[in-house]
């Protein structure tokens, strides 16, 4: 699948040179997505893996780093573009190299998925352009966000909502509207997402800092607003990590055995991206690899903590946007 994904990855257009191209490739996205969805067949995790790659391009040149990240004016007329774009297979690409690419892949989603999956993802991704929009805008001001706003902003930014709207691409398995959308099902979602947004965030603090790139994350949230020294924030974001984690599992207990063949399959695939992200995220060029060219894929065994760093079944403190997933009446 790697292999076909970096063919199309060549042919697609979407890199600007083999610099670029290289660090695409080493992101490993077949490898990624497929740890969320290992029952997926070779055409549906080729197609939501190609998302992986061309999302992780896209990030990359026009939203992190790239001459867009200060300029929200600018990336909001792009994102708009590109998503109608997604929505509408007509539409023209305007030169962006981006749109083709993603027109053919949403193409091969409309193929193999019904049409209320494919509506989900173009929701999901949509969701994940605005909170890139808010993230460039925070930038562009010089403003640091507090700790409820970042995790507010990161639960879109993370791109988790149209990664995970893809497993039901990947599997085939469509969720019941009755089901996919109880709250506690949607919060199960969000602390899927948030849990590895903050991984990420942890997985690239070495390769940000080196480069001077390290401007929202968890980790300068926390020493701007608390004045925590960075060994200090790193302990702490981990302790809000595994908070929300000991939730997401303690909720999905209590949800799994009341739900149906497919929000079942659903639920196991949350489970499958937190853990798949968190040992795709250790080992991966993307986060590790210094250098202009990208390294090899780690291989190394990985070590996981014996307990949680924070276990208490309460509310994360000044976190309101995010409390309710503590509620008793979700389930």
């Amino acid at each position: 699948m790697e292999k076909r994904a970096v063919a199309w990855i060549a042919e697609s257009g979407m890199c600007a040179d083999e610099e670029e191209r290289a660090w695409v490739v080493a992101t490993h996205s077949t490898d990624f997505f497929g740890r969320f969805a290992p029952v997926a067949d070779d055409d549906r995790l080729l197609a939501t893996s190609l998302w992986v790659y061309w999302g992780f391009g896209f990030d990359d040149a026009r939203c992190d780093n790239g001459p867009l990240s200060t300029r929200p004016a600018q990336f909001n007329a792009l994102a708009g573009a590109v998503q109608r774009a997604a929505e509408a297979p007509t539409a023209v690409d305007g030169g962006e190299r981006f749109i083709r690419p993603l027109q053919d892949i949403i193409g091969r989603f409309r193929s193999l998925g019904t049409a209320p999956q494919v509506r989900r993802f173009l929701v999901a991704q949509r969701a994940w352009l605005s909170g890139v929009a808010w993230q460039i805008g925070n930038q562009a001001a010089g403003r640091m966000p507090d700790l409820d706003e970042y995790l507010a902003m990161r639960l879109l930014s993370s791109g988790g909502e149209p990664t995970f709207a893809m497993l039901e691409l990947a599997t085939g398995a469509e969720v019941p509207d009755a089901e996919l959308h109880r709250p506690a099902v949607r919060a199960l979602t969000e602390m899927a997402i948030l849990v590895a947004a903050l991984d990420n965030d942890r997985h690239s603090l070495h390769k940000e800092l080196s480069r001077g790139h390290a401007d929202q994350n968890i980790y300068s949230v926390l020493t701007y607003h608390r004045q925590l020294p960075l060994a200090e924030a790193v302990a702490e974001a981990a302790r809000i990590r595994d908070r929300v984690l000991t939730r997401f599992l303690r909720l999905r207990d209590r949800v799994r055995p009341h739900a149906g063949a497919e929000l079942a399959r659903y639920l196991e695939g949350l489970g499958h991206g937190v853990r798949g992200n968190a040992e795709w995220g250790l080992r991966v060029p993307r986060y590790l690899s210094l250098g202009r060219v990208p390294d090899p894929m780690d291989e190394e065994p990985l070590e996981w903590a014996p307990a949680p760093a924070d276990d208490r079944a309460a509310p994360l403190p000044g976190a309101p946007s995010v409390a309710w997933w503590w509620d008793d009446v979700l389930a």
